[in-house]
């Protein structure tokens, strides 16, 4: 196999920027979807059910719902858990969305559904809209019958 020559500085430094954006939208994606589903499934999304389903301190996540509310995704109100805002819901919605191709584009190349969820944990905010949209057309030819 031909060795790899390192890219230009300035295209490397453009993919490890695109890495770091990923990153730090990752937290406030993965915090959205799961408030969606608490909301949906249990009625109520509580910071302690955040701290638990994430496996972080309950001081994280009261800093993190400090930082999504500033940025406009989600509110808390007394007594009544936390709230996605509109901005929030549609986030929520396109994290979830991305999430469930990837699973489906992992479970389609051959990973069981276990590793697949856990997979697309960490590839569905580092995919790119290009990558995507080529699973999604692979999953497209794939459920078409000919």
């Amino acid at each position: 196999m031909p060795r790899r020559s390192l890219p230009a500085a300035e295209d490397h430094a453009a993919r490890f920027a695109r890495q770091r954006e990923a990153d730090r939208t990752a937290t406030a994606e993965d915090y959205v979807e799961l408030i969606a589903d608490l909301l949906r499934e249990e009625g109520e999304a509580r910071a302690v059910d955040l701290s638990r389903r994430m496996g972080v301190s309950q001081a994280t996540v009261t800093a993190t719902i400090g930082r999504l509310q500033r940025d406009g995704l989600v509110e808390t109100k007394p007594y009544r858990g936390l709230f996605l805002t509109e901005a929030g819901t549609e986030l929520a919605t396109a994290a979830k969305s991305r999430h469930d191709l990837v699973v489906r584009f992992l479970i389609a190349v051959g990973l069981d559904a276990e590793t697949a969820e856990q997979d697309a944990e960490g590839l569905e905010h580092h995919a790119s809209d290009e990558a995507l949209a080529a699973f999604a057309r692979f999953l497209a030819k794939r459920d078409d019958p000919i």
